[in-house]
């Protein structure tokens, strides 16, 4: 089939639209069967299994299949390519090159998760090490290095207090789970899939835990509190030590989302904080890719009570020796195959490593600076406004409200979202956290330099002026992307969607 590529509709060609019947980029050695019978395909093949025809593949010469995919993977926006990805609660730092070239190194890529530990020496060595750099951070007395993301971590964590009441003879009346107005989406569904009641509590004029509500909905029946520190609009709760007695009083033990660890990472830790669990995302706060379905990591960290219920296997240290401990019968079994992800902590093994102490301190530190930077800069205009207490310093991440702009000229943070992409800039996280009105929450974090964030800020103010003096243009972007403006509703429906060449050929045909 041979269809005219739309341009209005599609900025690319398809790779099959560059094909030409006959051209070849790929030549094959000649067979020589009178070496080797069993080398001629119809002898390799069963009879069953053979094709009847030819596959429907493009017809291209090697060069023209190189720069088509070249020129897609130049398409791609990342934090290696783009300015400023400001990816709010979702950090997206830089991932520096040598922990690429050691989670590639050839004695890491060429061991076998099924060889005996003796021959595992030196990988076993490393998690061991890693995991007690996590537990120093975190300060947590024990740890687990399996869950493969920060939803999985979650879910360990609360299976893990679920273990706790269980073995306490408490599970059957511990049946809640207390998670804030401004907690993760994920908070709720792995509470929900650990077997527990989720409830909601509001936040303060200050978006902190509101001490009254807590105490009203924590008793007999709590297991525990969901809670990030500094919070989700990136307020830390100051009164954290007040939140962790109320919790502890009622029975209930407190659960950290790691997702802001990288706003107090070397100034403070959770385990001091009256935390008793923690999972911490390596794929965020120790720079490892993040993003694009995968690969992820989710250690969970526990105090010393909660150890035995940690799942197996674990890395244990005798003498020197290192070795998988499969004798917890306490604990709630494997939530992963093998070690985990172990490319991916392997990654914050080489950061950790490479920092130092105080270069991740210094790390948080510089996140904070240019998460207040940014906010100072933008809360004034007259299109957005800092939601809770616009004077209260913000940690790593802030989230801007567009409701001001929306009230005023009908555009809202959707399209100002929309616009950044005509700037060559990542648009920030839209609509999250939920207790923001037409939030955009901006996460800078430490790897952008000050050029970029004025280019970030000044993008945000052009677009903040052409909203009160063209709102029409912002209405309608973006113009400058390789797909201009979508018909949302058309896009998700399930009749129109377009995720192969099969199905594009089929929509071009019905119209």
């Amino acid at each position: 089939m041979t269809t005219k590529f739309r341009q209005a509709d599609w900025a690319e060609p398809l790779i099959f639209e560059l094909s030409n019947k006959g051209r070849i980029g790929y030549q094959f050695p000649p067979l020589e069967p009178e070496i080797n019978d069993s080398l001629d395909p119809e002898n390799l093949v069963p009879e069953a299994l053979q094709r009847r025809e030819a596959p429907n593949l493009p017809e291209l010469s090697e060069i023209q299949v190189l720069r088509h995919y070249m020129h897609l993977s130049q398409m791609n926006y990342g934090v290696n390519s783009g300015l400023i990805y400001p990816l709010g609660s979702c950090t997206m730092k830089y991932n520096p090159i040598i922990n690429e070239v050691l989670a590639s190194h050839p004695k890491v890529t060429g061991l076998h998760p099924m060889q005996d530990d003796e021959t595992a020496q030196g990988i076993l060595k490393l998690l061991y090490t890693l995991k007690g750099y996590f537990l120093e951070v975190t300060g947590m007395d024990d740890a687990t290095l399996q869950p493969a993301a920060g939803a999985q971590g979650e879910w360990t964590g609360i299976m893990l207090i679920r273990q706790h009441h269980r073995d306490n003879g408490e599970l059957e009346k511990r049946t809640e789970i207390i998670i804030p107005d401004s907690g993760h989406g994920t908070n709720p569904a792995s509470a929900h899939m650990a077997g527990f009641k989720t409830v909601e509590i509001q936040s303060n004029d200050s978006g902190t835990v509101d001490l009254d509500a807590l105490t009203a909905a924590a008793g007999p029946q709590t297991a525990g509190l969901m809670l990030t520190n500094p919070n989700t609009i990136g307020v830390f709760e100051d009164q954290i030590t007040e939140i962790s007695e109320i919790v502890h009083d009622a029975g209930g033990l407190m659960y950290y989302d790691g997702a802001n660890l990288n706003a107090i990472m070397g100034w403070c830790r959770p385990g001091d904080m009256g935390f008793d669990v923690i999972h911490s995302n390596l794929h965020k706060t120790f720079s490892t890719p993040h993003g694009g379905g995968g690969p992820g990591s989710g250690p969970v960290g526990v105090k010393e009570f909660l150890a035995d219920f940690l799942p197996v296997p674990d890395i244990v240290e005798d003498g020197g020796v290192y070795s998988l401990d499969w004798d917890k019968p306490k604990s709630i079994g494997k939530v992963h195959g093998f070690y985990g992800n172990v490319n991916v902590v392997l990654k914050a093994y080489s950061y950790m490593v490479t920092m130092g102490g105080e270069g991740l301190k210094e790390s948080s530190e510089l996140s904070v600076l240019n998460a207040n930077y940014v906010s100072r800069k933008l809360k004034d205009l007259k299109g957005y406004e800092l939601t809770y207490d616009p004077e209260k310093p913000r940690k790593h991440e802030a989230a801007l409200s567009a409701s001001p702009m929306l009230n005023d000229t009908g555009v809202s943070a959707l399209y100002v979202s929309k616009k950044l992409l005509d700037y060559g800039l990542h648009a920030p996280t839209t609509y999250f956290p939920l207790i923001v009105p037409e939030a955009l929450m901006i996460e800078p974090t430490e790897s952008e330099p000050v050029e970029s964030l004025d280019a970030f800020i000044e993008a945000m103010t052009e677009i903040n002026e052409l909203a009160y003096e063209n709102p029409v243009e912002l209405l309608s972007a973006p113009h400058n992307t390789a797909v201009t403006k979508l018909d949302e509703v058309k896009a998700a429906h399930p009749k129109t969607i377009c995720l192969s060449w099969r199905r594009f050929c089929q929509i071009m045909s019905d119209e």
